[in-house]
């Protein structure tokens, strides 16, 4: 076994990102979608324009977790 691959494991962590307009339009419901980063390489939160299905458009979505 080698150690330099579990190091390399844990820079890659499971992050949510959650839709910022959702919760001032009053709708119902998040949007939210499940992604891998690079914790070395992105140290800061993510943030992505992504599609939210509820408000039917192209919206930015930060990371929560």
């Amino acid at each position: 076994m080698h150690a330099m691959s579990k190091k390399q494991k844990d820079a890659r962590v499971k992050v949510i990102l959650e839709c910022t307009e959702h919760k001032a339009s009053g709708m119902p419901g998040t949007s939210r979608y499940y992604t891998m980063k690079n914790k070395k390489n992105t140290p800061d939160r993510l943030e992505l324009m992504k599609y939210n299905p509820i408000l039917k458009k192209m919206t930015l979505h930060k990371e929560i977790k």
